[in-house]
């Protein structure tokens, strides 16, 4: 009880700091390519594990996004939360199976939304008592809306 009640009150913080971590690591990413690409000139990409990475923070984040959808108190933040954890997921799959042509950039749009809409969740979007936020009761007051 006591490891769910942790889980649900630091989702956002935990899911900042992930965001956080996984833009720290697309914006490394170029810096480490230069630096394997001169340090083996025969390879010109970068580690496996350097790549393998991408997926932990699509893990982390699942379950960052997925805590902190059970507590908040506005319904916009819930599907916020979710487009930008999908739009991770989407940009981090493009990108391995290299099915468009975007921008490395792209990247950068959903990891600081997701940094921002965690911090925004945790500061105004937290409920005030165990009832607004169970998932049976998912009719939210109009006082709860935020609208």
């Amino acid at each position: 009880m006591i490891a769910k009640s942790l889980r649900q009150t630091n989702s956002d913080i935990i899911g900042a700091f992930a965001s956080s971590l996984c833009l720290i690591h697309c914006l490394a990413t170029p810096f480490v390519f230069i630096a394997h690409a001169g340090a083996a000139a025969c390879c010109a990409d970068a580690p496996s594990w350097w790549k393998g990475i991408d997926l932990l923070f699509i893990g982390v984040s699942f379950f960052a996004v997925y805590w902190s959808t059970k507590n908040s108190s506005k319904p916009w933040m819930v599907n916020a939360l979710w487009a930008s954890w999908i739009g991770l997921c989407l940009v981090i799959g493009n990108e391995k199976l290299h099915l468009l042509a975007l921008p490395e950039s792209l990247i950068y749009v959903p990891a600081i939304a997701l940094v921002v809409l965690h911090l925004y969740n945790k500061k105004y979007c937290q409920c005030d008592d165990d009832q607004c936020c169970t998932s049976k009761n998912k009719t939210y007051s109009n006082e709860n809306r935020g609208y």
